[in-house]
């Protein structure tokens, strides 16, 4: 019994490590006697001698490298900020990429970061960094390390600038400068609307004295004396005594 379990055992552990499984989002390249294979295996299951041969498994899904430095700007000033790298291993380069880079190639992607970025924002003042050229600024790196990084098999999908933090004189700048902005925006606001408000003064004031020019002109002695005739028949119609006052034009009266 003892002779047929022995042989039994034997084959399935032969048989369970001469089996690997590759994970979704990865990417396995067989190494046979320390010399690598040029060509990769898609997930699944891969077959190998285990005595002579392994796979080395590449994750290709976007990753993130963090990272928080000082950047110099145009003017001489170190800023810090909080940096996202969003990269990714080309799958059909993954050979080349272990061939060449081998599976440390985060600190090669960080190195070329620091050096696109000394390069890029040395072109700018640190105050475009806080402000809406930020993006520019992220796209600029961004194509600089593609220059370097994408013919060794790494793509770079986005360089994300985060938390920047300006000199404290600097900041303190750039936050009384906003607030004159607001408050100089605030009074062409309050300017605009007093001038509508004059202007609406105007065209009230011209329209009265037209309407009073129409009625002025429109006063004639025979409206006024039909005017005098109507008043004295409502009058007529009172039962108090009254003192009537009157040139036969227009009355006066007194009760």
């Amino acid at each position: 019994m003892n002779k047929i379990l022995i042989p039994t055992t034997t084959l399935i552990i032969i048989l369970l490590t001469s089996c690997t499984i590759i994970r979704p989002g990865e990417i396995g390249v067989k190494q046979k006697l320390g010399k690598l294979s040029d060509k990769s295996h898609a997930p699944g299951s891969v077959w190998l001698n285990p005595l002579t041969t392994k796979v080395i498994k590449t994750n290709i899904q976007v990753n993130d490298i963090k990272l928080s430095l000082n950047i110099p700007s145009k003017e001489g000033l170190s800023v810090t900020s909080e940096i996202s790298i969003l990269y990714r291993i080309d799958k059909n380069s993954v050979p080349k990429v272990i061939q060449n880079i081998g599976m440390g190639y985060e600190g090669i992607i960080a190195n070329v970061f620091r050096s696109a970025s000394a390069d890029v924002c040395s072109k700018y003042f640190a105050k475009d960094m806080h402000s809406g050229m930020r993006t520019e600024i992220e796209k600029e790196i961004k194509k600089k390390m593609e220059e370097t990084l994408t013919e060794k098999g790494i793509i770079v999908e986005a360089v994300l600038m985060k938390s920047i933090q300006l000199p404290v004189g600097l900041s303190g700048s750039i936050e009384q400068k906003l607030q004159a902005e607001q408050n100089a925006m605030r009074m062409v606001f309050i300017l605009e609307q007093e001038k509508l408000e004059a202007e609406r003064k105007i065209i009230e004031a011209t329209g009265t004295k037209d309407a009073q020019k129409i009625i002025s002109e429109g006063l004639t002695d025979e409206i006024l004396q039909l005017r005098s005739i109507e008043a004295f028949i409502e009058l007529s119609k009172s039962n108090n005594s009254k003192i009537i006052i009157t040139d036969g034009k227009v009355p006066y009266l007194v009760e």
